[in-house]
């Protein structure tokens, strides 16, 4: 029997496996294979990996276009901080727990109790607002109440931090990189290599062959990638084992075949997919008269009846005041989500109205601003039919629970290790069983 090296995969002849997917799971996976000494391939549709992380800069201006922060509340997230030198590149906002909700057309002061959410107004009225998970991307929407959530994470194992054995102390609560949360995608890009990113590479059929041989199968891609618009079709790839996390929707678009028969896809559950813009804007700093200090505002959706139509408003600058010149502020501001279905997708210049007008309710914006970007994410994040939970199971084995754990970072990441310490689980298997 061959020998087991120092990072626990079966030394021999080099195995080697597909990731079909470069999102930011799809990326981390890659990362602890390679590491573990694995040949891998990541195979991404688009232009660039990444997925929704994704971040800008012009003119001293640095904004996210997707997730903005991330935690690091999961142990798999601590120990690619520590190996891939992406600690030293943490950052975290100023005014960590100060927060704003809307009420009656007014941003006011409140703190996250627990989960699920929990709101007291900090005025001390005496009232909680509790909203349960089922409803709180209905009044708030995904991706920004994720953001604020994403604030006490830190704090639901109680006051201490949790460490690993000799490495450097973590902090609570949610953080950034130096240059945006870019930096996470480009650290884990480097570390796996640009020879092993196929991008604009589309991943067409996946065929499982089990030779008479050995009860393990062959595992066979084709796809069709474009390089100098020249498509290329039907290329084939054999691999020892495949981890999926691309999008459910691209996944049901693709034909899979066991033992040369069609293996269908009718498991899988009925999703919808939620639109949402994303615009970035700077200010003057003159031309905003209530800046208020702290990560965001959220607005409720009974806040229409105040005219207000925006989901809410990250106070980019005010987290990480390197983000903007000294003069300016930076604001991000989702609109649209199961709230505003097709606001998300209205002109730009629709958008920018209602932008301005929702900051000059809630800041006492006056003036056009000095710079303005807008993103439209057409499927920015899933929702799931009634009959989710029947399919769990079923997911799990298709795809890395990217769109099951939801929006977060760290989950993300935790699901694309986890699938790699699966493979590298099965591959030594096989190694064990071919030489016993």
């Amino acid at each position: 029997m061959a020998p087991e090296d120092a990072k626990g995969v079966t030394t021999g002849a080099v195995r080697s496996v597909a990731v079909v997917g470069g999102g930011v799971s799809g990326l981390a996976a890659a990362y602890k294979l390679k590491s573990n000494g694995l040949r891998v391939t990541v195979f991404e549709a688009e232009g660039r990996a990444g997925g929704k992380i994704r971040s800008g800069s012009q003119e001293g201006l640095i904004w996210d276009e997707g997730a903005n922060t991330m935690t690091e509340s999961e142990e798999e997230v601590k120990q690619l901080l520590n190996d891939t030198g992406l600690r030293e590149k943490q950052q975290y906002p100023i005014l960590q727990n100060k927060r704003y909700i809307v009420r009656d057309g007014v941003p006011e002061l409140f703190m996250i109790l627990l989960e699920p959410l929990l709101w007291r107004n900090s005025r001390g009225r005496g009232k909680s607002l509790r909203v349960s998970t089922e409803n709180s991307e209905e009044r708030f929407g995904s991706v920004i109440i994720g953001a604020i959530r994403s604030k006490l994470s830190g704090k639901r194992k109680g006051n201490k931090v949790n460490e690993l054995p000799g490495k450097t102390r973590s902090r609570r609560g949610s953080f950034s990189f130096r240059g945006g949360m870019q930096t996470l995608i480009d650290t884990l890009c480097g570390e796996i290599g640009s020879e092993n990113l196929k991008l604009n590479t589309e991943v067409l059929s996946l065929a499982c062959n089990i030779d008479g041989n050995t009860s393990f199968p062959d595992w066979r891609i084709s796809i069709a990638s474009d390089r100098d618009n020249q498509r290329d079709h039907l290329k084939d790839w054999s691999f020892d084992a495949i981890i999926m996390t691309a999008p459910l929707c691209n996944v049901q678009e693709m034909k899979f075949t066991r033992r040369g028969m069609p293996f269908m896809l009718d498991f899988l559950p009925k999703v919808t997919y939620m639109p949402l813009s994303v615009l970035i804007t700077s200010f003057r700093k003159d031309d905003v008269k209530k800046p208020l200090e702290g990560f965001g505002v959220l607005v409720p959706s009974k806040e229409q009846e105040s005219g207000l139509k925006t989901l809410g408003t990250l106070f980019s600058s005010m987290m990480f005041p390197d983000r903007a010149p000294s003069d300016q502020y930076l604001y991000t501001t989702f609109i649209g989500g199961s709230r505003n279905r097709d606001l998300a997708g209205a002109s730009p210049e629709e958008l920018k109205k209602i932008v301005l007008s929702d900051l000059h309710k809630l800041l006492g914006i006056d003036g056009q601003p000095k710079f303005i970007k807008h993103v439209y994410w057409r499927n920015a994040f899933p929702l799931y039919g009634l009959d989710y939970s029947s399919v769990i199971e079923a997911i799990d084995k298709m795809e890395q629970r990217n769109h099951r754990d939801g929006l977060s970072v760290g989950k993300v990441i935790a699901s694309g290790y986890k699938a790699a310490d699966r493979v590298i689980s099965y591959l030594n298997a096989s190694v064990k069983q071919e030489t016993t």
